[in-house]
């Protein structure tokens, strides 16, 4: 099991920035696909975007492609979510996850990540 902790969450006004960090400890890192995923109030968790083990492919929710980027540092154990122009509607809390196994193909499907952060809170004011 890989604990993961967030950072970075906050109150922007619209089309400010923020860049959420989720560090993690407890495995090999750089083995596990790594993923965001926000849930908003009264809403279902979603996928917002992933980055592969290998050669760092990403992928996004079209929700946020564009203006949302996220990348790893594997010598600090660390995922990073880049998020531009935000919007009111990508309020929600932000969770960072884990695969649930090493080297396997991207993924973005929630039941496919098997450790989850606490969450930070974003805040986008219009």
């Amino acid at each position: 099991q890989v604990q993961l902790v967030e950072s970075g969450g906050g109150l922007v006004q619209a089309g400010g920035s923020l860049r959420l960090s989720c560090a993690a400890s407890g495995r090999t890192f750089s083995s596990y696909t790594m993923g965001w995923f926000r849930q908003a109030p009264g809403k279902e968790r979603e996928f917002v975007a992933t980055i592969s083990w290998s050669k760092g492919r990403t992928y996004y929710a079209d929700s946020v492609k564009g203006r949302f980027t996220i990348s790893r540092d594997n010598a600090k154990n660390t995922v990073y979510l880049q998020m531009n122009s935000l919007k009111p509607e990508d309020t929600a809390v932000y969770y960072c996850a884990a695969d649930a196994t090493p080297f396997g193909i991207a993924t973005i499907l929630r039941a496919d990540f098997g450790s989850w952060g606490q969450g930070t809170q974003v805040t986008v004011s219009s």
